[in-house]
């Protein structure tokens, strides 16, 4: 290699950015059940799957600390008269300035803390979704993530509609991994009068590719659809502009990028031209104006913008975990100059991938079958603007365990990323707690585990 690969260089590149790796608990190689000796236990392992999971902020675990003592000692009382901070009924609302920022909103009434992604996600289609015998079609990417899929199929059959006729999943080109934008245009022009709905995930879970929402969005507009994404790999991962864009919706996760915590809370911007608008919506307590909510009242009273949406009042300890990691970003500065570090990881670590002897482009991985040593290739666009912090590792030739083996390799000495059978990795550098070194002792552990595998077949 040319140098890149060795400590130096990569620390050299931390020198450029700051990081909040001391910020978050970080797995040890002894928690993580590494097999290793007594006295490395305690060294952190390397961890690139916040695009699964994010790592937990050490002030979450006095925050929750405090709720359970809220509910400790003061029960119920604490909905109104909190011991130490915003009484639980609306212990969510604050949250609400940092998301604007994070999702480009125009402000804080264009975001709410609810539900879970697929909740949201129903409800969104469930208010937005109005098909005709005209224009009843779902436009979106064909292998999404299946509990998308699950939804647009339900929504479908809902309005009497067959799976078959309604959905529109739109896959990449034979032999490629990844959607053409041409392509997501080119059907938009042609079917538009036929598309009730389009929504594609801002990051495709699979690949990491990050589609251009302003674009698509904007064509779709223009043939009169209603646009939606799903941003559930995209929050906290690269910066949005969701309102200038003129989304009409859009749902997330926040345990991914946004570290609040394993199945924690999920979060929906809604555009402003929408707040006022009534539109019928599967409805609940929580999206009762609070002026009158506890009136008890049959009529529902919905608040203007997002929070009309919520059905329940949010679960306390999911808000706590949530607040801690926003306050994080705001701490960083934002999503600019965390994009600058991600951009910088992901592309370094690209690098090193692309530099290996066992790394075939993607062009030439197309011809499996004249693929018979152990080699890598990356499905991830290689064009930095078209994916975040992520790349896909597919590992060939296909069906003959390498992926497994590299993958238990990695795991063994404490590098964390995620497995997508039968044959890729996701490795994921994450712009609040990961680092250059690390990214380079990953990456060096990945060749370590294809040595180990051919010396082992």
């Amino acid at each position: 290699m040319s140098g890149i690969d060795t400590e130096e260089y990569a620390k050299s590149l931390d020198e450029k950015f700051p990081t909040y790796r001391d910020e978050f608990f970080v797995p040890t190689l002894g928690s993580l059940g590494c097999p290793v000796g007594e006295d490395k236990k305690e060294e952190q392992g390397f961890y690139f799957c916040g695009n699964s999971l994010g790592l937990m902020p050490k002030a979450t675990e006095n925050a929750v600390q405090n709720e359970l003592e809220a509910w400790k000692g003061r029960a119920v009382v604490s909905h109104f008269n909190h011991p130490t901070s915003h009484g639980w009924v609306d212990c969510d609302v604050p949250l609400n300035a940092y998301l604007k920022d994070i999702v480009g909103a125009k402000d804080a009434s264009e975001v709410a803390i609810m539900n879970t992604l697929t909740g949201n996600l129903h409800s969104m289609m469930s208010s937005f979704y109005k098909p005709t015998k005209d224009r009843y079609k779902i436009l979106f990417e064909n292998k999404a993530f299946p509990s998308d899929t699950y939804a647009f199929q339900g929504q479908a059959k809902l309005h009497g509609f067959s799976i078959e006729d309604a959905l529109m999943p739109l896959s990449p080109r034979d032999g490629e991994f990844t959607l053409r934008k041409e392509d997501i245009l080119d059907v938009i022009e042609k079917e538009g009068d036929k598309i009730a709905v389009v929504i594609f995930s801002g990051i495709q879970y699979y690949t990491g590719q990050l589609f251009d929402i302003p674009e698509i969005t904007k064509a779709a507009k223009a043939k009169g659809c209603v646009v939606g994404w799903d941003l559930a790999h995209a929050v906290g991962n690269v910066p949005l502009k969701l309102h200038d864009w003129d989304v009409d919706f859009a749902v997330f996760c926040t345990y991914k990028y946004l570290n609040s915590g394993p199945g924690a809370i999920g979060g929906l911007f809604l555009h402003s031209k929408h707040e006022k608008d009534n539109r019928p919506r599967l409805a609940g307590w929580w999206g009762n104006n609070p002026e009158t909510r506890f009136n008890m009242a049959n009529e529902f009273d919905p608040v203007p913008g997002a929070s009309g949406y919520k059905m329940s009042n949010p679960s306390v300890l999911n808000v706590a975990c949530l607040a801690e990691s926003l306050k994080l970003f705001s701490k960083a500065g934002g999503m600019g100059p965390l994009r600058e570090k991600s951009l910088s990881m992901t592309g370094y670590m690209e690098q090193l991938l692309t530099q290996s002897s066992y790394y075939v482009p993607v062009e030439k991985s197309h011809g499996y079958d004249n693929i018979k040593d152990p080699k890598f290739t990356i499905i991830t666009p290689l064009d930095p603007e078209s994916r975040g912090a992520q790349l896909s590792v597919l590992f060939l030739p296909l069906g003959k365990g390498l992926m497994q083996h590299v993958f238990k390799y990695l795991e063994d000495h404490g590098v964390i990323g995620d497995e997508r059978q039968p044959d890729v990795i996701r490795l994921a550098p994450n712009h609040l707690y990961n680092t250059h070194w690390e990214t380079l002792k990953a990456v060096q552990y990945v060749f370590q585990g294809i040595d180990d595998f051919l010396k082992k077949n």
